[in-house]
């Protein structure tokens, strides 16, 4: 398997980092849902924040770079009907615009009140603004509902793949599995 893309095939590094982002993702959705459940005496009350906002840092530096590689890589031909290879084409956008929006929601939550956080009780992420209460609420709300709204989205992109694969019986999953058909 090449490093870059072809057009028929996906590059190594565009495979992990889609599996590593997908994976990253959807890690922080179930972090981030179970985190809102804990009471302030529960022992991950404070951690699991400190988490989430770490793997969310690394995960704008995946999607900072991956959005650099992909501006550099050629990327395969899309395969299906007309209407599918369309569909494609948005939901990818969709899925790079609401990973902006929940990465800098999520950035601006904790930062709210002009405070910097630390990625792994390392480096330092500075706050860039101050903001009121009320947008401090409505970033969290942003946030929230940025992220069920990137779940269900991927949740259609695997449907999607698996009907490519089982129905039309193209290439187009295991390109991102990193396999050629008849492999």
């Amino acid at each position: 398997m090449n490093l870059r893309n072809s057009t028929t095939t996906y590059g190594w590094i565009t495979i992990v980092l889609h599996w590593a982002m997908a994976v990253a993702i959807f890690g922080l959705f179930g972090l981030g849902v179970w985190m809102r459940s804990l009471g302030y005496y529960d022992a991950w009350y404070h951690r699991a924040p400190d988490l989430h906002q770490s793997i969310g840092m690394i995960t704008l530096a995946l999607l900072l770079f991956r959005l650099c590689w992909a501006s550099t890589n050629v990327k395969p031909h899309t395969l299906g009907a007309p209407w599918e290879r369309t569909g494609g084409i948005i939901a990818h956008r969709l899925f790079y615009l609401l990973m902006l929006i929940i990465m800098t929601s999520g950035y601006l939550i904790p930062t709210a009140e002009a405070e910097g956080f630390d990625i792994f009780s390392g480096l330092h992420v500075p706050a860039l603004f101050h903001l009121t209460p009320k947008q401090a609420d409505i970033n969290g709300a942003i946030h929230k509902y940025s992220a069920w709204l990137i779940v269900v989205l991927a949740a259609l992109h695997a449907a999607a793949a698996f009907k490519h694969h089982l129905i039309n019986r193209d290439a187009t999953l295991l390109r991102m599995l990193g396999k050629k058909k008849g492999e």
